[in-house]
């Protein structure tokens, strides 16, 4: 499985030489309990991949989770308590936050942005501008903070980009030649970057037009333009500050990068409360 192998690289970056620290200061035998808390408000993803983890250093540890999966946690809350042998738990914490942080950040912000969405019925979606070899653990992120999925990879649906039009000649060359293979069937989605090339695509016969980097101003003009013969998806330039604007143009989609490209961490850290020898 994929997330195997994802937690498979990650552990090999610490663990490949083994731990000098804690193989030398405790043995196999000596247990502890820990606890897993939120250093910041938070929404809490990532719990299923870091029981991954610590199962994939020592099955004999015990994880059970103090929050569910997509919780709205506040800072100061206890989110997982460990138990099991001292070393293991020690082996596998940086690797098990790492990914919680990361993915408790991509979903904080999705939820953030989701929100504002819901209020105008305009769905908003991530993009393909995810972390390397962590697309679905990113994506399914985005998922549990209630925004929604675009494209896992380039099978999953035709986009006609500016490259491609280019490539092609026009928006109504491309169209064509992608109808002449695919059929009647998948939905095509188009890119385009003015009121022409609005008209073009439409023309085309696209489902779905992508508005890119268009001020708000421009797409209402365009959404009356198309005037519901093809879904409206805006994208590019659209930040948490001025996310509200765009969805009072009245497009059926907004996307955005920002929801995993360059997401913080949340704060997430592992305490050591009980040992025993």
């Amino acid at each position: 499985m994929i997330l195997d192998k994802i937690i498979e690289l990650a552990l090999a970056e610490d663990l490949s030489l083994g731990d000098i620290t804690s193989d030398t200061i405790f043995t196999p035998s000596d247990k502890a309990r820990a606890i897993i808390v939120a250093k910041e408000d938070l929404v809490l993803c990532g719990l299923p991949t870091a029981q991954e983890v610590f199962a994939a250093v020592d099955t004999s540890v015990l994880f059970t989770p103090l929050k569910q999966e997509g919780a709205d946690v506040k800072k100061g809350e206890s989110v997982v308590e460990l138990s099991g042998p001292a070393l293991s738990i020690l082996k596998a914490e940086r690797t098990a936050l790492n990914f919680m942080q990361r993915l408790s950040g991509i979903a904080s912000v999705a939820r953030d942005y989701a929100r504002i969405g819901n209020k105008y019925n305009v769905f908003i979606t991530d993009t393909r501008k995810t972390q390397p070899g962590m697309r679905r653990l990113d994506k399914y992120a985005v998922r549990i903070g209630g925004a929604r999925n675009h494209r896992i990879s380039l099978a999953d649906a035709v986009m006609i980009k500016d490259n491609h039009i280019a490539a092609a000649g026009s928006i109504t060359r491309a169209v064509e030649k992608i109808k002449a293979v695919i059929g009647h069937t998948p939905k095509i989605e188009v890119e385009t970057t003015c009121l022409q090339e609005v008209k073009e695509a439409l023309q085309a016969g696209a489902d779905i037009i992508l508005l890119d980097n268009m001020t708000p101003a421009e797409i209402v003009r365009c959404k009356q333009e198309v005037n519901g013969r093809a879904l409206l998806e805006a994208s590019g330039g659209i930040r948490r500050e001025n996310l509200e604007e765009y969805c009072q143009t009245g497009v059926d989609v907004i996307s955005v990068g920002a929801l995993t490209h360059s997401v913080p961490a949340k704060d997430l850290s592992l305490k050591i409360v009980t040992y025993t020898k």
